[in-house]
């Protein structure tokens, strides 16, 4: 793609976008940065309030004013340094936990993103709207084992890092949430915020046990369940071939008997996520991977909003 055509995509919000129209402007650097920026002016124009970090003015800079937060669109109208304001500092200590196993490779058409390339644009945009709060952030990447874990920590120079390993992730082996939830929790040493980001294709029992204590230590806890399409509604006819990328299991079935049974099964699964952690304070949300990323960050608003 050539700058001149990258401009003009970008040009939309890029939180408003297909996560395939996302994944064609570049790489995950510049995905983030519009998608947050689209996500920002969408508050902006939005009557919406309670957003701890919502930019409440812009002031001339000062010698020793923090240059984290020149608002260089406003340098480039006025030829002058202005700085964003924010109604209030938090500080909040956040962990993002990735579901790196065999099935987050999965995707149930060409013209849809894997689970996992979803789920790194996703977690780009979201440790970076952190960044730019001036929090601190953390990556666990697992499967039945965590090959990569990052402490909290803040600054663009942990985000480029953070990105770095992102890039650099496969999917692969089965998934082992629990023992994941285990770990962060007894690594942090103060209270925070964990979001973990899966398809959920997990024991049901050990990690929502592991969620709640989470929660019981003190933790906010946001579980952002990952969902292709694919995986709502089965094909409308024919015989299909049913394969667990984990276990290697196959399965052939006709697809139009099992269809409705199906629906009625997912929809149930769902509904007992949320039964399991929605009345022990933890924010249970389904993303689907057609979808932009908007509605997964403003999740992750409403509970940083909570928050203070």
């Amino acid at each position: 793609m050539s700058q001149a055509t990258r401009s003009r995509a970008a040009v939309r919000r890029a939180d408003l976008l297909h996560p395939t129209e996302l994944a064609r402007l570049g790489n995950l650097e510049f995905v983030a940065r519009k998608v947050v920026e689209g996500f920002l002016l969408g508050l902006h124009a939005s009557p919406h309030r309670g957003f701890s970090a919502e930019f409440a003015e812009l002031k001339s800079y000062q010698p020793g004013d923090d240059t984290r937060y020149i608002d260089w669109r406003m340098y480039g109208r006025s030829d002058r340094f202005f700085v964003k304001q924010f109604q209030e500092e938090t500080n909040l200590v956040a962990h993002l936990l990735l579901d790196i196993s065999e099935s987050m490779a999965w995707r149930s058409g060409t013209t849809l993103l894997p689970k996992l390339a979803f789920a790194k644009q996703l977690l780009a945009a979201l440790s970076l709207l952190l960044v730019r709060q001036g929090d601190a952030v953390g990556l666990t990447a697992f499967h039945e084992q965590v090959p990569v874990r990052l402490q909290p920590r803040g600054g663009k120079h942990h985000w480029y890092e953070m990105l770095h390993r992102l890039d650099g992730l496969q999917p692969g082996g089965g998934t082992q949430a629990s023992s994941a939830l285990v770990d962060v929790a007894r690594r942090l040493r103060r209270r925070g915020l964990v979001v973990l980001i899966s398809d959920l294709l997990v024991d049901l029992e050990e990690t929502r046990t592991a969620l709640r204590f989470l929660r019981h230590r003190g933790h906010e806890v946001l579980v952002l369940h990952l969902l292709d399409p694919g995986e709502r509604e089965l094909p409308t006819a024919g015989d299909t071939w049913f394969f667990d990328p984990e276990t290697h299991e196959e399965m052939r079935v006709n697809a139009a008997d099992l269809r409705a049974d199906y629906r009625d099964a997912v929809r149930e699964a769902l509904r007992e996520w949320e039964r399991s952690l929605r009345p022990h304070g933890i924010d249970y949300v389904t993303v689907d991977t057609d979808q932009p990323l908007s509605r997964a960050l403003g999740a992750y608003l409403k509970k940083r909003a909570r928050l203070g």
